[in-house]
């Protein structure tokens, strides 16, 4: 019987238009009436994570930045695998020897240097999906994430990385050129005590090896007294495998790549055709 379900966002949970639809909404619901604890387990910060979710009308706790940290549903910390801040500088310089564009999410937000490639990274993604976006939507999209608080901007990540009151969750670096993106990896595998994945086929994320979405799942369970035998994980990218090799039911998002898809117990429809409504609702007739 489960009584967990953990979902990934981007890809899994959202859109290509990064929305929650009624019917992933309307399943949550669902499973939250029926007693199910329901957590988000995504690699975006907190704050990006919740203003999602609270414009979809869903409260749940969050497993945020790959689980670096869990917040409560009234957004208390209630766990935080921050990254060592000289580890931080050693990948920062692995970062910028390769000249990729990266940002920090850190435990009081996203921080970025540079306005015009936080801009143009998110455009090309947005209008690189499944479903073509509409450009100025996509436009107004990325801009809103400076606009709305989001993301921070600053000139040098030095002033983030002296605040003694930060700790750093994520970096996440983006590139659209195959080759420096699997180089830039090659080298960051080499640090130790990180944990090196992806969210999609354009980024890297780093974090520390403490922190994963299984950790942070195994970690969250316990905690409610669940056990991982019953639980359901959902995501559709390989930042989402730790949480496939943690819980009793892992469902691959129909859009995955096909190696995450062979890890996974089930595999469901895809994020633009509600597979996450379609996986919670299985499960629930399933326990009929």
């Amino acid at each position: 019987m489960i009584k967990c379900i953990a979902t990934d966002m981007d890809g899994t949970l959202l859109t290509s238009n990064h929305e929650i639809s009624e019917e992933n909404k309307t399943a949550i619901l669902k499973a939250q009436q029926q007693g199910i604890k329901v957590v988000v387990a995504t690699g975006r910060s907190y704050q990006e994570a919740k203003y999602v979710l609270v414009d979809a009308g869903i409260d749940c706790p969050i497993i945020c930045a790959n689980g670096a940290e869990i917040r409560s549903e009234a957004g208390e910390v209630l766990i935080n695998n921050p990254i060592d801040l000289s580890l931080t500088r050693r990948i920062i310089e692995v970062l910028e020897q390769n000249n990729m564009y990266f940002e920090l999410y850190t435990s009081k937000g996203t921080y970025s240097n540079d306005y015009d490639k936080a801009i143009t990274i998110i455009m090309d993604i947005f209008m690189s999906s499944s479903l073509k976006s509409d450009y100025e939507k996509s436009v107004q999209a990325a801009k809103e994430r400076f606009e709305s608080g989001l993301i921070h901007l600053v000139d040098d990540f030095e002033k983030v990385l002296s605040d003694e009151t930060i700790s750093i969750n994520k970096l996440i670096a983006f590139s659209f050129n195959k080759d420096e993106l699997e180089a830039t990896k090659n080298q960051l595998t080499l640090l130790a005590d990180v944990a090196v994945s992806s969210s999609g086929k354009e980024n890297i994320e780093v974090n520390s090896i403490h922190a994963q979405k299984g950790n942070a799942l195994a970690a969250f369970v316990e905690k409610h007294g669940i056990s991982l035998d019953e639980t359901m994980a959902v995501g559709d990218n390989y930042n989402d495998l730790s949480m496939f090799q943690k819980a009793g039911l892992a469902v691959a998002m129909g859009n995955a790549p096909d190696e995450i898809k062979k890890q996974a117990t089930k595999v469901t429809d895809t994020n633009e055709n509600h597979g996450v409504a379609k996986a919670i609702l299985a499960t629930l007739e399933g326990e009929k």
